[in-house]
C-alpha cells in the first residue's frame, strides 16, 4: 500500500511546499545577514550568480 501524499503537486520550483513551512522560512531569513554586514564583520559575502548584462538579455 502507497502512503497518499496530501500535500498540491508542485508546478515550479520551491523554497517551501506549505504555509507553515513558509512561515518557517521566514524566521530563518530574519536572521540571515545582509552582504553589508558581511563586509562590516571583515568578510567576503558570496558573489553574484549571475552577470547582470547576460541577466538583462
Amino acid at each position: 500500500m502507497t502512503k497518499q501524499n496530501k500535500e498540491p503537486k508542485r508546478k515550479n520550483s520551491s523554497m517551501v511546499s506549505n504555509f507553515e513551512e513558509m512561515k518557517e522560512h521566514g524566521k530563518v531569513m530574519e536572521h540571515v545577514s545582509t552582504n553589508e554586514q558581511v563586509r562590516k564583520s571583515g568578510k567576503t559575502p558570496d558573489p553574484e550568480q549571475h552577470d547582470k548584462e547576460e541577466y538583462n538579455k
